[in-house]
């Protein structure tokens, strides 16, 4: 099915497979009918020559084969911005049989301008209304059959957090033959329309009396525009409304959200912690029964140390964190899904128009705390291009969750009972680094305009189960991918490095490749109290991904499970026999905060930029910020401590 071309495909059972696309106001819920419709057999990848997500799946409903395609929330088709563009040209392109347009039952009148937009560019259109158990739950009642009737095109009613009006969806997507030519829309106002025509034909006095008609039609919702207010103010406030009369409000929004992202990370370390002690346990008994069984074979020592010492001290010694990782998405996906992330984004929309950012900025910015590749990549998401620059060079001062487990290793080990205060304290860091940034860089842009910030407050919904464990299983997934590729070949890489040198196999460390190039750059790291061959290697190594660092020290040190409660103690042990103390730990932690991003990173930064020099630059950036924060960090916690 993946290589059907316009004229659509043949699914194994000889039928034609129908090509759906499904499209929405953001928020209409469209993404979890997506889910819903498809499970988990989906692909994600990206329009092509642009970086806005593509989502695909494919369902079955009744022996007949439906290829489904989630296209960018939109509120038109007007071409603003990118989403806009990308979804209009696929309508019109012919890859789509028939639109389903999702729109939210509760909030009909606003998503039918989207409806009415694709009548106009006569494609097959299905209008699935969602979230009708809140229609339902609010006493109020939707005509079905005279809408349809109004709008000539299959009205259904769904709910996709309920999965209900299902069937009744997919039937009407497989007669979409019946209805390919739409009725036109039924519109009051046909001035766009009217004025292109007489434009066309040169007929001025035409064009001056649509004018007037618009300048009229304006005075009518200038004079509605008190009484509509009027009735927002003593209406009766629903739950949403009082809710966020506390987490939106001026006082209490901001922090109500730092509270809510404290117990946030309270939950990753304290239940993931719980739950890694499992893993570590598991990690050990690998460990030690594949040795044996090494040493039974007689195999090679110096084979044994790359399976032991490199694959599975390395691989494995990522794999611990991943109930920390969990949790984390865990929590992250139940706030976006029950609606209050967008709510973050409004409190958050002051502060960070203070500092010469939008509040759009904000979104992708969160998204930097699960990956700075898709944060990077949702940067396009702004108009313009100055907001684009600025934010995709301080996203990777979000601290994304490969830094997680660098920043569990060596908290337990130097911070005890305040560890998660000092795990806390580094994604603090990197907010306040990003946020000093943006405002330099704000005052030094002479042509600075201000922002506005136009976002829709969905209403407060309990979340949905189903789509949470998509959304974490889709995180852990990338996780578990990225420990069976890049930790894999960077553990066997470490290993090479750090067991030849000039004179080839060695079985001192210190003779090695990886000293020699430590001890080389050990000058710059010194003043920043990092100036350890080993460290300096472990650093490097987590250019390919941050999480490398953690079992680069583990094949540095010699340590085959570093973060067990021995291994642990072990690694304490040696740091602090080479003179590593508190002070160090917290340079070390804050220069992997911010030094440079993983390679993955990098290449979306070129991608978005479409400039090698600016990649570059903002490369050397980010590095010389993680030292001049690290050097104050180090210094810092000397003076404190003594």
């Amino acid at each position: 099915m993946e290589g059907a071309g316009a004229m659509g495909g043949i699914s194994l059972t000889g039928q034609k497979v129908i090509r759906a696309g499904l499209i929405g106001n953001p928020n209409c819920g469209k993404t979890t009918l997506f889910n819903a419709c498809t499970g988990a057999n989906l692909k994600v990848a990206n329009w092509p020559g642009v970086t806005v997500e593509k989502k695909e799946g494919q369902a079955a409903w009744q022996g007949r084969e439906f290829r489904l395609t989630d296209l960018p929330g939109v509120y038109s088709l007007a071409s603003y911005t990118m989403e806009e563009q990308v979804s209009k040209e696929f309508i019109q392109s012919g890859a789509v049989d028939v639109v389903v347009d999702v729109a939210d039952a509760s909030s009909l009148e606003r998503n039918l301008y989207l409806t009415l937009q694709l009548l106009e560019l006569g494609k097959p259109v299905v209008l699935a209304l969602n979230m009708m158990d809140l229609v339902r739950e609010r006493g109020l009642e939707i005509d079905l059959l005279l809408l349809s009737r109004l709008l000539g095109i299959p009205c259904v009613a769904i709910s996709a957090r309920e999965r209900t009006g299902l069937d009744m969806l997919f039937y009407a997507m497989s007669c979409y033959q019946e209805y390919e030519t739409p009725s036109p829309p039924v519109r009051k106002n046909h001035a766009p329309q009217r004025a292109e025509n007489a434009s066309a034909e040169g007929n001025y006095p035409v064009i001056e009396d649509i004018m007037l008609q618009v300048v009229k039609g304006r005075e009518k919702d200038m004079a509605a525009a008190p009484k509509t207010g009027l009735e927002a103010e003593h209406g009766q406030p629903d739950r949403t409304d009082r809710m966020d009369r506390y987490l939106t409000g001026k006082w209490l929004g901001l922090p109500i959200f730092l509270g809510i992202m404290a117990m946030v990370f309270f939950l990753t370390f304290a239940v993931g912690g719980w739950l890694k002690g499992y893993f570590e346990t598991a990690l050990e008994l690998v460990s030690r029964e594949t040795g044996f069984l090494l040493e039974t074979w007689k195999v090679s020592p110096m084979l044994q140390s790359l399976i032991v010492d490199g694959i599975i001290s390395g691989v494995g010694g990522i794999l611990t964190f991943l109930p920390n990782i969990f949790i984390l998405f865990l929590a992250l996906g139940y706030l976006e899904d029950s609606g209050y992330m967008a709510r973050a984004a409004f409190v958050m929309d002051d502060l960070m128009s203070r500092v010469g950012l939008s509040g759009k900025a904000f979104l992708p910015l969160l998204l930097g705390f699960g990956c700075s590749v898709p944060a990077i990549m949702a940067s396009r998401t702004l108009e313009n291009r100055r907001d684009r620059l600025k934010t995709i060079l301080i996203t990777p001062f979000m601290s994304c969750s490969a830094r997680l487990p660098v920043y569990v290793l060596f908290s337990s080990m130097f911070f005890g009972k305040y560890a998660m205060a000092a795990c806390y304290s580094m994604y603090l860091t990197g907010i306040l680094t990003a946020g000093v940034t943006a405002w330099v860089l704000f005052k030094l842009d002479s042509s600075g305009t201000d922002h506005m910030l136009l976002i829709e407050l969905p209403d407060y919904k309990a979340p949905d189960a189903r789509s949470i464990m998509l959304y974490v299983w889709e995180k852990v997934k990338d996780y578990l991918s990225k420990a069976g590729t890049v930790i894999f070949l960077a553990s066997i890489v470490m290993w090479l490095i750090l067991n030849f040198g000039a004179e080839g196999y060695v079985t001192d460390m210190s003779r090695s490749f990886g000293a020699a190039i430590g001890r080389q750059a050990a000058p710059v790291f010194e003043p920043v109290g990092l100036g350890y061959w080993q460290i300096i290697v472990a650093l490097i190594s987590g250019i390919a991904a941050k999480e490398v660092v953690v079992s680069s020290c583990g094949v540095l040190f010699g340590i085959q499970n570093i973060t067990a409660a021995g291994g642990m103690a072990d690694f304490a042990r040696a740091l602090g026999e080479m003179g590593f103390g508190i002070p160090n730990a917290c340079a070390l932690m804050t220069f992997c905060l911010l030094y440079v991003p993983c390679t993955a990173a990098i290449a979306a930064i070129r991608r978005e930029t479409e400039s090698k020099k600016l990649t570059a630059a903002f490369v050397l950036f980010q590095t010389a910020a993680a030292w001049i924060v690290s050097f104050i960090a180090y210094h810092g916690a000397r003076a404190w401590m003594i």
